[in-house]
């Protein structure tokens, strides 16, 4: 059964965002190499969807819609609905993640 994965303007903006800062900071082969197994990563939730983890910033506020994998440092954040899966975050995972997603998730 596999779902289909949709990323938020949201997510494809921090993918670029990412890409850009790699490949500025440690150059094209780091960015590459990081880009392409994020992408991977999210690739797999087409058939895997429910394997990620509840963050634990939104768990602790009582909220089990969301759902995370890594590729570490880096985290993913996303929600099934349905058949679809919906990325809603790529982000360095040292960031203060709290205020990030009470940002990008609750505000909505």
């Amino acid at each position: 059964m596999t779902f289909r994965v949709l990323l938020t303007e949201d997510a494809l903006h921090d993918l670029e965002a990412l890409d850009d800062y790699i490949r500025s900071h440690d150059g094209p082969e780091k960015a590459d190499y990081v880009l392409e197994n994020i992408e991977a990563a999210i690739l797999k939730l087409s058939d895997f969807p429910e394997r990620g983890n509840h963050p634990p910033e939104l768990s602790s506020l009582g909220i089990k819609a969301y759902r995370e994998i890594f590729f570490k440092p880096y985290r993913i954040i996303y929600r099934v609905t349905g058949r679809k899966v919906h990325v809603y975050l790529v982000a360095d995972g040292r960031r203060d993640m709290q205020a990030l997603l009470e940002r990008r998730l609750l505000s909505q």
